[in-house]
């Protein structure tokens, strides 16, 4: 092999690497922007301070546990469904738009 072709080998190379480098900081560019914009839209959750207490519903005939997060001021009511045996949604409440409903009578 002569040198000439040897130096277009390692240019064509190069050119090659050069190439899938720019792609790569293309993509890491485009994920970093898109997280970054994703988080400045979305409003940002604490981590929930759970507490739990069982009861009953307001016609007494349904066991349910309701389940109060004092760091997002969010509160959901569950039951126990027996034919799928998992817990079911029966309610949840925004406790600040309830309080702020409640102001505004």
């Amino acid at each position: 092999m002569t040198n000439t072709m040897k130096n277009e080998q390692r240019n064509g190379r190069q050119r090659v690497v050069v190439g899938v480098n720019l792609v790569l900081v293309g993509v890491v560019v485009m994920l970093i922007g898109g997280i970054a914009g994703a988080q400045s839209t979305e409003a940002r959750r604490v981590g929930g301070q759970y507490t739990c207490v069982g009861g009953k519903t307001l016609g007494g005939y349904t066991n349910v546990i309701y389940v109060l997060d004092s760091a997002n001021r969010e509160m959901v009511a569950l039951k126990w469904n027996d034919g799928t045996k998992q817990l079911e949604g029966v309610g949840y409440r925004d406790l600040v738009e309830d309080i702020t409903k409640e102001n505004d009578r």
